[in-house]
């Protein structure tokens, strides 16, 4: 009886799309992702301009950056994004490098997709693959260093900054961030941690790249709260509140009835007695500088600029963390307990006009645990390039200081990777052995895009570099110059980056090409039509 009824599973108007097409799709998409930001790998690499829906222009070669900024629709392209921001939550820099080398291993599977082999099995060779790489990561070509040695991690930031706009600044930014990594890292038990949140970066534009500095404290975005209080104060001793200063309005409705004038007056003197009362409290425990995450009322900052003491209100909560790891000091919930013990120590707080700015600057403080990084440059849009380059530059080398392993850059690392799996993959047998094969193959997407941005022969450049990574005088370190499109060792170029930087780039490359060749149906829902105004669902009479 029900013979030759469709029988409707999925909902009217629901896409479906089954089998290799599917594959097929997932894979052109990701791919379309993967060559947005191929042109921006290494120095030599383009820059993209990115105008959003206010008409804001960004103007970066970062991959992450590029990737957020995009709108993409693609759910398969949407995974791609995702890589690229765990590689650069997990290591700051190596996220054109990830999504490059992931677009290359779906390009590769395609191919074996097309000759038959199943998708489970290239994901298992994937897998395989990834684990060798990782494994000789650790064991040959990963070089240790000391967290002291500050050359090697000089080159490191040179290398981070590398393919971003900072041109000419480069070493002297380096020479900075590796200060400003250095001040805040700290040993906790048997393992060096270096917290890079604790490290403050303000920018205003103005002056130039070169006039950016490190200072050895913190800078507030504020100016003092009254023109009256000392624009310098020396030797200061910082309150450090996060309560406002100010009579707080009852939770509760309630009223004042007043019946004669005089009691106006009474109740005036009374909130007067209140204010006067916080600042003796401020002052009886030797505080100079009062720094407060909330408001000071008026009349509280006319007493401290009578009392000589200098006021900052409406700090940010991080920024009031920051203060305290820098000088020392304990934030305070309520007046009454601030005592001298609590008090921060700097030898100098004072008010600088930076570009059209009043800044607070808090100095000389005896040892920071944390410190400020102020970005100069001519416009806006070069501030913010050079903020993206110190961000990736302080990540990679607190990597550094914290696993103690780099290794060389300039496609060295993928290189010998790949000549080395390449070797391994006649061992493993099976079909797998095709999908060795090519994750080896697409390593080498790596030098090949370097040497293409760079404006040379790629084919050339990756014959040469396969000669100097396999042969009599075989040498890991060899990798693309891109000053005359040679095969040089690394080293010597001082090119340099964090061993955890491939190893993350490695490890989620993989694992995305594994989840988009696994998928083989994709059920789309259609987008529900919203409601007609006015209430919708009545019927006309």
């Amino acid at each position: 009886m029900l013979q030759g009824t469709p029988i409707l599973v999925l909902k009217e108007g629901t896409e479906r799309e089954r089998g290799k097409g599917a594959t097929a799709n997932n894979i052109a998409a990701a791919r379309a992702v993967a060559d947005v930001v191929r042109t921006t790998l290494g120095p030599r690499g383009m820059d993209k301009m990115l105008v959003d829906g206010m008409g804001d222009i960004t103007i970066t070669n970062d991959g992450v950056t590029i990737l957020k900024d995009i709108d993409v629709e693609h759910p398969a392209a949407k995974m791609l994004v995702e890589v690229a921001k765990t590689q650069d939550q997990q290591c700051g820099d190596g996220t054109t490098t990830a999504v490059v080398l992931a677009g290359e291993l779906l390009k590769r599977s395609e191919t074996l997709i097309e000759q038959n082999v199943h998708p489970t099995v290239i994901t298992r060779g994937f897998q395989m693959a990834v684990q060798e790489a990782r494994r000789l990561l650790e064991s040959d070509i990963g070089t240790t260093v000391k967290a002291t040695d500050e050359s090697v991690l000089t080159d490191c930031a040179v290398t981070a900054m590398g393919s971003k706009g900072v041109g000419g600044s480069r070493e002297e930014l380096a020479k900075i961030v590796v200060k400003a990594v250095r001040k805040i890292a700290e040993v906790r038990g048997d393992k060096t941690v270096a917290d890079v949140d604790q490290i403050k970066i303000e920018k205003r534009h103005g002056g130039t790249i070169s006039d950016t500095e490190l200072i050895e404290g913190i800078v507030l975005d504020k100016e003092r709260g009254h023109p009256r209080m000392p624009s310098e104060v020396k030797d200061a001793k910082i309150a450090l509140l996060n309560s406002a200063l100010e009579i707080k309005k009852t939770e509760i409705e309630s009223k004042i009835n007043i019946k004669n004038p005089s009691q106006i007056q009474s109740f005036l003197d009374e909130e007067d007695k209140t204010f006067r009362r916080m600042v003796d409290a401020i002052k009886a425990s030797g505080a100079n500088v009062v720094v407060c995450q909330k408001g000071i009322d008026d009349v509280v900052l006319h007493y401290l600029a009578k009392e000589g003491i200098y006021a900052v209100k409406q700090v940010k909560e991080s920024d009031l963390q920051k203060l305290a790891r820098a000088t020392g000091g304990k934030i305070v919930t309520g007046i009454k307990e601030l005592s001298a013990s609590d008090l921060g120590k700097a030898a100098n707080v004072d008010e600088r006009k930076v570009g059209e700015d009043d800044m607070t600057f808090v100095t000389g403080c005896s040892n920071p645990r944390s410190v400020s990084i102020l970005i100069r440059g001519g416009t806006e849009h070069v501030t913010q390039e050079v903020e993206r380059s110190l961000q990736d530059a302080l990540k990679v080398v607190a990597s550094v200081i914290e696993d103690g392993v780099v290794c060389p850059g300039g496609g060295a690392t993928e290189m010998e990777l790949a000549v080395k799996l390449r070797r391994w993959a006649g061992t493993v047998g099976g079909r797998e052995q095709l999908a060795v094969e090519a994750y080896a193959q697409s390593l080498e997407a790596i030098p090949w895009a370097l040497a293409e941005n760079g404006g040379y022969d790629s084919i050339n450049v990756l014959i040469e570099l396969r000669s100097s990574h396999d042969g009599p005088h075989a040498n890991k370190n060899v990798g693309v110059n891109l000053v005359d499109g040679k095969a040089t060792d690394m080293w010597k170029l001082h090119v340099i980056e964090p061993l955890r930087v491939k190893r993350q780039a490695l490890n989620s490359a993989a694992e995305v090409a594994n989840m988009v060749l696994r998928i083989d149906d994709i059920i789309a829902s259609k987008k529900s039509a919203p409601a007609p105004p006015g209430g919708g669902g009545g019927h006309d009479h």
